[in-house]
């Protein structure tokens, strides 16, 4: 989903041109092109990763469309990744209303819920139709989630650790211009995303590559 494209329905009619779209920009075997396929950033962005590991970002928004379809597939790479590739999501905000959503996923994080509630987050918005973009909604929803104590999560969902982390989180996006979801960040140096790299398959693609340059140094 683009920065400025908030509604579903907006962003359900643009689905064919936005970022899963199904041809690449280069040609199968021919290397990703910086300024195309992917882009170097000016400024490098913050890293949290060890030394000596490739640190990879998705970026992502629960209520987005595309970040539901893309979601088993990142999911699959993710866990396919070496020992020196730290993989981690970030959840974006383009404004005030996103944030409940962030708060959302670092408090599932927070108390280690990760799996398996993240991509039931995703389906209880894109198949069950639920409402989870206001604080109100969101402890409804996890009141009736058997791995969460509500108090407990309540308790998260408000701490000073998850505001920290929201805050973090859109610095980040910011310092890699992030415009859409789902996209990713390499290394705290390249970005790419489905309208660079042509669809979300050939973003994994693109991000291979990049991780390699990057264990290159």
């Amino acid at each position: 989903m683009k920065r400025r494209e908030f509604s579903l329905a907006a962003s359900a009619a643009a689905a064919g041109a936005l970022t899963l779209g199904t041809s690449s920009s280069w040609a199968q075997g021919a290397a990703p092109r910086e300024g195309k396929d992917y882009i170097k950033l000016g400024k490098p962005a913050s890293v949290s990763a060890p030394a000596g590991k490739v640190e990879v970002v998705e970026f992502f928004w629960y209520s987005c469309p595309h970040c539901n379809v893309f979601e088993p597939q990142f999911e699959a790479w993710a866990k396919g990744q070496p020992a020196d590739v730290v993989v981690r999501r970030v959840p974006v905000a383009f404004n005030a209303s996103f944030v409940p959503a962030q708060k959302l996923y670092y408090a599932l994080e927070g108390l280690g819920k990760i799996e398996p509630l993240h991509a039931r987050v995703f389906r209880a918005i894109h198949v069950e139709r639920q409402k989870l973009a206001k604080e109100e909604d969101i402890m409804a929803w996890a009141a009736k989630q058997p791995e969460l104590d509500v108090a407990k999560f309540k308790e998260m969902y408000n701490s000073f650790s998850v505001a920290g982390q929201v805050r973090r989180a859109t610095q980040l996006q910011e310092a890699y211009g992030v415009e859409g979801t789902p996209s990713m960040g390499v290394a705290g140096r390249y970005y790419t995303d489905g309208t660079h790299a042509g669809s979300m398959q050939a973003v994994l693609q693109v991000v291979n590559h990049l991780v390699g340059l990057s264990a290159k140094g």
